[in-house]
């Protein structure tokens, strides 16, 4: 799946900044690298890299919250202005595609994409820093500093093993894309509503 920089920048330190963001960005990256042991680059935003410890699902953020309601096991959870990024355990992002397929997700239009090897998604202020400003990173089920991110990851590991039960990835996936799909008929109906020219109502399922 995707191997991107997920929010369109390069991760290169811009020209002009100020000493006091490079000093904030050097912190930033030292508290990753060393209380979570995360590998970073750049510092104009700093970037964590996926494919490594963990690699991302991101969906719209309206649709991750509601997968937040719901009885499905997350690890950290991270937003970026009107998207949210979930955690899940690395190699992910290439079970996707089979795991939509599987679930008969296959050939339906989701804004639900995964970033793994070569990715990379901004930095989050740690969990207690002074607010940002409106639209930035921020965690909102952030990573415990000291322990191993791994073991929280839903992962395919155990699949089949706890009484016939789905592993946790595949019930995220399950629930992410369903609810991906009750935003977009959501957002289909108001354009409906507001498009007097349709002339045919879509059918919705």
């Amino acid at each position: 799946m995707g191997t991107a920089d997920a929010d369109g920048a390069d991760g290169s330190d811009g020209a002009g900044g100020s000493a006091d963001a490079g000093v904030a960005a050097d912190a930033l990256a030292w508290w990753y690298e060393r209380e979570l042991g995360w590998a970073t680059a750049g510092r104009a935003p700093v970037r964590l890299l996926t494919g490594l410890r963990f690699d991302v699902l991101e969906l719209p953020a309206d649709a991750g919250l509601a997968v937040l309601r719901r009885a499905v096991r997350t690890g950290p959870v991270a937003l970026t202005g009107a998207r949210m990024r979930l955690l899940v355990a690395a190699g992910s992002a290439d079970e996707l595609p089979g795991l939509l397929d599987w679930l008969e997700w296959n050939g339906v239009a989701l804004d639900l994409t995964a970033l793994g090897t070569g990715g990379r998604i901004t930095a989050p202020a740690p969990a207690g820093a002074p607010e940002s400003s409106p639209g930035a990173a921020l965690w909102l089920r952030p990573p415990a500093p000291g322990h191993e991110v791994e073991p929280t990851l839903p992962a395919l590991a155990g699949f089949g093993s706890s009484g016939g039960g789905a592993p946790d990835l595949v019930r995220l996936v399950d629930a992410a894309a369903t609810e991906c799909h009750r935003v977009r008929l959501s957002r289909a109906r108001m354009g409906l509503l507001t498009d007097r020219s349709a002339a045919q109502p879509l059918a919705f399922s």
